[in-house]
């Protein structure tokens, strides 16, 4: 046969229903949407777990109870092999602030490197010209970026505004100024290290920035906030994840589908190679039918699964994506080598035998 008329006889099989190509294209639809959408929801799930570790500071950890070099500890920014997002600053209890407009009040400050400012902000290109104030204070006294504030030491301008919710974190940072100095300006009693992904040599790296002969035989590290596991690993919750084995399933529903749709048609097959078909035409049609079908029903399936980690992501809908197409990628080829091996093994022979079991 010609391969013109290989080709439209598939199309003419799918047109007229004797592939039954619309039950088909549903069955690799649903299965491949509902289990691929299936490992798109664990994904978001753990990437949410992230996100909120994050933003929560439960990965921030600080070293205590020892003398701090203020700008060895924000050089910690720049320490590479690993140190991708690292933010790291010192800080310092200060001086009593007392605000003019409520002289019987008086707030507690913090000095703190200008990397600590970053690391609060969340930004590398944090303003250090002025205080930062967390959100209540900011609320109380009616302060906003760039404004004056009166105090009994002078007027003090305003460079920021954070957000410090009770989540678990340290709360001294909660209600508070943020007074941004020198990293050489005396020595610091903490150095907090902000870092995503999570690295291993962090802890040895914070004891680095101690100062030697100052009492740091007692200092040690701990957590910013203690209301989340410390040894959270996102990288081995990923790999680990419950639906990881999801492409298997999908295969294997592929194989079902695929063998499925050739056996029901056998008698068919085994009728068209006693007429003179050749069985390389034979699985070309049986290919281009299955493609079609399978493959249409695949790129649906993509395509919502696109659109649902576009939706749903909370952070890379990219990667959510990578993981969730596995699932209908790998049906797809299982349909299609499941038909085709199927298809492979029909032989003239069985003609007869299958005419008295139709």
């Amino acid at each position: 046969m010609r391969l013109g008329s290989v080709l439209s006889e598939a199309l003419r099989n799918i047109g007229s229903g004797v592939s039954r190509a619309f039950a088909m294209f549903l069955a690799v639809l649903l299965s491949g949407t509902l289990l691929g959408g299936y490992e798109a929801m664990t994904v978001i799930d753990l990437e949410s777990q992230a996100v909120q570790r994050i933003n929560a500071y439960a990965d921030v950890n600080a070293i205590v109870g020892g003398t701090v070099d203020g700008t060895a500890c924000d050089r910690l920014s720049d320490a590479g092999d690993g140190m991708t997002g690292t933010l790291a600053g010192a800080m310092r209890a200060g001086k009593q602030v007392v605000p003019l407009a409520t002289p019987g009040k008086d707030i507690s400050s913090y000095d703190v490197t200008p990397g600590m400012i970053r690391l609060i902000a969340g930004n590398a290109k944090a303003d250090v010209s002025g205080v930062w104030v967390p959100r209540d204070v900011a609320k109380d006294f009616g302060l906003a970026v760039g404004s004056a504030l009166q105090t009994r030491e002078g007027t003090t301008r305003v460079a920021g505004v954070f957000d410090w919710p009770n989540d678990g974190r340290d709360t001294r940072f909660a209600y508070a100024f943020i007074v941004p100095v020198s990293a050489s300006a005396s020595t610091f009693d903490e150095c907090w290290v902000k870092q995503w992904p999570v690295d291993g040599q962090t802890e040895n790296l914070l004891y680095a920035t101690l100062v030697a002969g100052s009492g740091s035989s007692n200092a040690g590290v701990t957590q910013v906030n203690k209301g989340f596991d410390a040894h959270y690993d996102a990288r081995a919750s990923y790999v680990n994840r419950s639906t990881w084995w999801m492409p298997w399933v999908g295969l294997a529903i592929g194989v079902l589908v695929g063998v499925f749709g050739v056996r029901r048609r056998r008698l068919e097959y085994a009728g068209a190679l006693h007429s003179g078909q050749s069985k390389g035409a034979q699985l070309l049609g049986i290919g281009v039918e299955t493609g079609v079908w399978a493959g249409l029903a695949t790129f649906a399936s993509c395509a919502l699964l696109l659109a649902y980690a576009v939706r749903m992501s909370r952070s890379d809908w990219a990667a959510v994506l990578a993981a969730a197409v596995r699932t209908p990628l790998a049906v797809f080829a299982g349909v299609m080598v499941a038909s085709l091996f199927a298809g492979l093994l029909i032989r003239e022979s069985q003609l007869f035998r299958f005419f008295k079991k139709r």
